[in-house]
């Protein structure tokens, strides 16, 4: 067992075939959570192709890897049954490197036709210049059959300006049997592109891996990046960086429980939140200059200092946002219409949570009472020590709640962050990795915890980075959460979830 330089406790194990399954059922009997998948194509340099897992245990971050023999056909021991969400990450691993576990399911999950099965994007040999005819085929759902049991299709195309996703839905009347999903319509490639750029510029990239957790997923980078180089971020630095994480997560929930409302048919909360988050991303620019935080966390610190007269302006637009999110949450509380439509809609039970891995706000929402900020405070949050915000439910009214409490919560770390921000440097100079370099970057995002794995290449370039969101783990829940209810209620218990497409996709 060797360190892993990470921004949490991290190690790294090599294990064979059958200890790759074997410890992983020990790691979940113990409590472990899988935290992502990831393959490589190494047979440039020792002829191996090899797979990664990161779970996360009480002591921090566990990663097996596993180096399949020279010359085989790379196949490795599936890990579906002991983690369920393993298995889309199995099928993406495949179509990316043809990496195949000997889970039974196959079907493609990313690759929609692009690129023929034979051809595998994230192998050293693919020739990415050459241009691909698609070739689309009907995708094998699984059939529901029955008396009076029909199937509705919908997507991947939506009627509203979101990202596209297939719902399969297997109903009797309105009442929903099975949902089978499908994803991958926004992939675009982007494990590839990071090997294109420099290390220092791959935060660019990843920042806009999913455009709602562009300082969560930057700040990961970054972290990985100043681990493996060894870089110590200023303490002031670290201070905005956190201070950015809660206004990105206090947008976000604002967002949702406006959209929440209306889709529950309460165009009232959504007018209110719309504008409260208007104001929320204005004190943004005028605070950290820009609305949306894309490039404010660079690696070594971040991009500007708070301007002169900056504190005042967020702690007086603190008191007012809370005041006003007090007032609508005893409005949403009271309001029978829209209780009626959230209470017992979309019910994801804790035990059921539990067993598929429920991760982030969703888990939370389902009584699984976990966040990065709390279980594995990385710095500052081992010194503001968050309070863990949890609901025990299961449905859409649970998840509102987790919302309401999270940004009454982020108000709180945010006003002593700004308490705590001394003055000093916002940047240090952050060199450039060693070759051949591993550091893995884990920051709890406001849907849950994002990860970066970054492997440096020569001359500062990136021989291949790994990026996940928590929405692989809470994908396949919905199809869970949907089972008893009505048709009519799927746009809003998948708005109580608000999962990532393209931070799913990549």
């Amino acid at each position: 067992m060797k360190e892993l330089r990470s921004n949490l406790p991290c190690k790294c194990i090599t294990v064979g075939a059958v200890r790759w399954h074997t410890d992983a059922k020990m790691l979940q009997t113990a409590g472990g959570r899988l935290l992502t998948l990831w393959g490589a194509d190494d047979r440039d340099r020792d002829g191996c192709f090899r797979i990664f897992a990161a779970f996360l245990l009480k002591e921090g971050v566990l990663v097996f890897e596993h180096e399949m023999e020279p010359g085989t056909e790379p196949t490795y021991p599936s890990l579906a049954e002991i983690f369920p969400c393993a298995l889309h990450m199995e099928r993406a691993v495949h179509d990316l490197f043809g990496i195949a576990s000997m889970e039974p399911d196959h079907r493609g999950w990313l690759r929609h036709g692009g690129w023929p099965q034979a051809a595998f994007p994230l192998r050293r040999d693919f020739d990415g210049s050459h241009q691909f005819s698609i070739n689309s085929q009907p995708y094998p759902f699984v059939q529901v059959e029955g008396d009076g049991v029909h199937e509705i299709a919908v997507g991947p195309v939506h009627a509203g300006t979101i990202e596209p996703g297939h719902f399969r839905f297997s109903v009797v009347g309105e009442k929903v049997l099975r949902l089978e999903e499908r994803l991958g319509y926004t992939h675009k490639g982007v494990s590839k592109r990071f090997e294109e750029m420099s290390q220092k510029e791959g935060r660019l990239l990843a920042a806009r891996l999913s455009g709602d957790s562009a300082v969560a997923f930057s700040w990961a980078y970054c972290a990985a990046l100043e681990a493996i180089t060894e870089t110590s971020c200023p303490p002031r630095a670290v201070n905005l960086r956190a201070l950015a994480l809660e206004h990105e997560r206090l947008a976000n929930h604002l967002g949702d429980l406006g959209a929440l409302g209306n889709d529950a048919g309460f165009a009232f909360g959504l007018t209110q939140f719309s504008r409260m988050k208007e104001d929320l991303l204005r004190v943004n620019l005028a605070s950290f200059g820009a609305r949306y935080l894309f490039d404010f966390v660079q690696p070594g610190g971040v991009a500007t200092n708070l301007p002169e007269g900056a504190n005042r302006l967020l702690l007086d637009h603190y008191l007012v946002l809370e005041e006003r999110v007090s007032c609508l949450r005893a409005i949403y509380d009271s309001h029978a219409g829209l209780q009626d439509r959230f209470r017992e809609a979309g019910i994801l039970k804790q035990e059921l949570a539990e067993n598929l891995g429920a991760i982030g706000m969703v888990g939370r929402a389902s009584g699984v009472p976990f966040d990065l900020r709390v279980d594995h405070a990385w710095s500052p949050y081992d010194v503001l020590k968050p309070n863990l915000i949890t609901q025990s439910a299961g449905d859409v009214a649970a998840r509102v709640q987790v919302r309401f409490g999270d940004i009454c919560e982020s108000l709180r770390l945010c006003r002593l962050l700004l308490e705590a921000s001394a003055s000093g440097p916002i940047q240090t100079d952050c060199c450039i990795a060693e070759p051949g370099r591993l550091g893995l970057g884990l920051i709890e995002a406001w849907r849950g915890p994002v990860l970066i794995a970054l492997e440096s290449g020569p001359d500062g370039t990136i021989r291949r980075c790994h990026a996940h969101d928590p929405s692989w783990q809470n994908w396949p829940l919905l199809e869970y959460a949907i089972l008893g209810n009505i048709v009519p209620d799927f746009p809003l218990i998948n708005k109580s979830f608000n999962l990532s497409y393209s931070g799913h996709d990549g």
